[in-house]
């Protein structure tokens, strides 16, 4: 990596740095005015920071599996964001401390007055919930450590046999991601209403994590396409076949969004459609029309032009609403849990993604500088780009 390029992340991480520890102290300050507002804006912030770093673990197995041109460029990039995990573990610290503000389980009164939460006692308990998120975290850290680790050896070495374990930790380590990330979801979110299930809520993650860290990927590769040797490897063919995928992942995120709805609208029970009462009550309609708009049709009439996928501003452009609509989507998703009468927006729904994401950014820029940005020791790096270059 060229100075040029140190200079501009260790900027990024400045500024990142005081905004979001700015962004701290307000929060700190709506803790104390109003500590169940501050513990619900906080959560559904941490959540939404968190498919940035899992999501980006995810891809970076997935391109270990598959060893596609695609990946090589950003790949980077992704275990970058991946080694953010220590970051989320400490910032969901706090998350502890309000347990019976945000969730009903959590509250012993409520326990002792719903049948629902007592069936459910066994397994929705504070210290077996801790107990989970620890092992969680411990899981994750550990894959997104070993790739990073041996990646970066490979590029000091240039062992072969790095590749194949790579490759080995990956297709396990997918299992187990899908695995923890779908108690993680059913833990973090689903039980804020443990009324209610769903075999797809889980899958809804899964899905805007990936399309969280291809936008990411994307948006951070076109900034630094000046002064690196990105624009080599990661051409208009590249753009193109990651605009590809955004594409798929809109696709199928809308896909599962409509099947959840159209099976609980269809079985119309109680217990199920509830959710969606809340979530369509007064003026959250408008969030669900912006969400189609936003999230699902202009993305995808955008992702369709195989010249604006071509053009990394463009795309990269499209990336960024398509994470503006996504966190908006991951407020709806949550917020209606606790105000299921209309529409309610905080400051500290404004503020609380800002602290976390300039950490969160900060301790990107921090894992990326001084790195490598390219693979170019890995065998299939070279045989990927042998007719290019």
């Amino acid at each position: 990596m060229n100075e040029t390029v140190g200079s501009n992340l260790n900027r990024i991480q400045r500024i990142a740095l005081i905004v979001g520890l700015v962004c701290v102290v307000l929060c700190a300050i709506g803790a104390f005015l109003s500590r169940t507002q501050f513990f619900q804006s906080y959560l559904y912030a941490f959540l939404f920071w968190m498919q940035f770093s899992l999501g980006c673990l995810a891809l970076t197995m997935l391109h270990h599996m598959t060893g596609g041109r695609w990946g090589f460029g950003i790949r980077r990039l992704l275990e970058a964001a991946s080694m953010t995990l220590p970051l989320m573990a400490l910032l969901f610290v706090p998350l502890l401390f309000g347990l019976p503000y945000i969730y009903g389980w959590a509250d012993k009164a409520k326990v002792a007055a719903d049948p629902v939460l007592q069936y459910k006692s066994p397994y929705l308990n504070p210290t077996f919930f801790i107990v989970r998120a620890v092992l969680y975290f411990v899981i994750w850290f550990v894959i997104a450590w070993l790739l990073r680790t041996w990646s970066l050896r490979q590029d000091r070495t240039g062992e072969p046999i790095l590749t194949r374990r790579m490759r080995l930790l990956s297709r396990g380590g997918m299992v187990l991601y899908v695995l923890t990330v779908t108690f993680a979801t059913v833990d973090w979110g689903m039980s804020l209403e443990p009324e209610w299930t769903s075999t797809i809520y889980a899958a809804l993650y899964l899905t805007g994590q990936g399309l969280m860290a291809l936008a990411f990927a994307v948006i951070v590769a076109t900034l630094l396409s000046e002064n690196t040797v990105l624009p080599e490897f990661i051409n208009a063919d590249r753009f193109q076949d990651l605009g590809g995928l955004m594409l798929a992942f809109i696709i199928l995120w809308a896909y599962m969004s409509f099947s959840q709805l159209l099976i609980m609208w269809s079985g119309n029970l109680p217990e199920e459609v509830v959710w969606y009462v809340h979530r369509t009550a007064g003026g959250w309609k408008v969030i669900v029309v912006l969400l189609m708009l936003f999230h699902f049709l202009f993305p995808i009439l955008f992702l369709l032009s195989r010249d604006l996928k071509r053009r990394p501003q463009s795309l990269a452009l499209v990336a960024l609403l398509l994470i503006v609509a996504h966190l908006v989507n991951l407020w709806w998703l949550i917020e209606p849990a606790f105000y299921q009468t209309g529409l309610h927006i905080h400051w500290l729904d404004l503020v609380a993604p800002v602290a976390i994401g300039g950490l969160w950014v900060a301790m990107f820029a921090w894992q990326l500088k001084d790195k490598p940005l390219l693979p170019r020791r890995d065998p299939r790096f070279q045989e990927a780009f042998a007719h290019e270059h």
